[in-house]
């Protein structure tokens, strides 16, 4: 059976008076109050999630979840669902996008495919998962998190799995199934409106489920790993980098249980498939960037990451106008 979600009140807070503390040592640097802009709002977001003042990135993890879709079934998608386990075997042999960004941007990259022989049910159908099911997976998304990492970067890669995010959002945020649907790795106008019908379908069948069975009803192996992954971050205090439109649809069924159990998580960046931008507004995430890129594998995440060390990079590293000698 899947386990119920924990109260967000039972797992660790943001430190404001670490907060506070990067506050006060930003109103300290060499520079005018504000004038790096976002960078200070992230390093202080980091020092509230670390506990300290002066927070740093000592290792970062990178993880994307693969998994296989039976709503391929309906046509949805443009390419076969071999292709997730041939990009699988990309991304170990370091062939991918994701393998490039995560060397430049100091990732450890691992990569975990979930029984790809064995995809999900079509939902319009039944099910997806059952809940054991549901739970196996974000179980195993949770196995795959280091408790040592400073931070984690969260991608994805399975074909179908844009009809999937678009039920997702469309189950837990509301709203036209057209609302959610885009183009995904390609489809042209026929293959949009199988997406619509499908979830349509799908939404139809399993609307009215608690935010888990929404889940297990409507999501994937790699969408529900990404929920494990992102609960078991928060017990260990460790922010997250969510990627895209996809990542970002696995963990609604989190924000629609309770909206903070997402306190610790960041938005990349706001991808170029058209019901991200609605949903981070929805959810209350403003993206870090926005370079209109859909890719997905966690390749928004990595991207992010770069930017996030170095506003810790400057958070740490600059002197004080006392120490600086600037000033009376």
């Amino acid at each position: 059976m899947t386990a119920p979600l924990p109260d967000p009140r039972d797992l660790p807070a943001f430190d404001t008076a670490a907060a506070q503390a990067a506050q006060a040592r930003q109103m300290t640097l060499t520079k005018p109050p504000g004038s790096l802009g976002r960078l200070e709002e992230l390093a202080i977001f980091m020092a509230g999630w670390h506990g300290t003042a002066r927070p740093r990135i000592e290792r970062a993890q990178a993880l994307v979840f693969a998994g296989n879709h039976g709503i391929c079934a309906r046509g949805v998608n443009p390419f076969p669902q071999e292709v997730t386990a041939a990009m699988v075997a990309n991304f170990r042999a370091g062939g991918a996008a994701i393998n490039q960004l995560c060397g430049v941007a100091g990732a450890e990259l691992t990569v975990v495919p979930l029984e790809l022989h064995r995809p999900t049910a079509d939902f319009t159908v039944a099910p997806a998962m059952d809940e054991d099911e549901c739970a196996a997976a974000m179980a195993a998304g949770a196995r795959a998190v280091d408790r040592a990492a400073s931070v984690l970067v969260l991608g994805e890669m399975g074909i179908g799995n844009s009809t999937v995010a678009a039920a997702l959002a469309c189950a837990c945020l509301g709203g036209a199934p057209g609302d959610w649907v885009g183009r995904g790795t390609g489809s042209d106008a026929e293959g949009v409106a199988r997406k619509v019908a499908a979830v349509s379908e799908g939404v139809a069948r399993h609307g009215g489920l608690s935010p888990l069975g929404l889940l297990a009803a409507l999501g994937g192996r790699e969408q529900a790993a990404i929920a494990g992954a992102v609960i078991e971050a928060r017990r260990h205090r460790i922010p997250v980098l969510l990627d895209g439109f996809i990542c970002t649809a696995s963990v609604l069924p989190l924000w629609r249980a309770a909206p903070e159990h997402l306190d610790h998580c960041l938005a990349a960046h706001r991808s170029a498939e058209p019901g991200h931008a609605r949903m981070l507004e929805t959810i209350g995430k403003r993206p870090i960037l926005d370079l209109g890129m859909a890719l997905g594998e966690g390749s928004g995440a990595a991207l992010a990451l770069a930017v996030l060390r170095a506003a810790l990079a400057c958070h740490d590293g600059m002197a004080t106008f006392a120490e600086a000698g600037i000033g009376g």
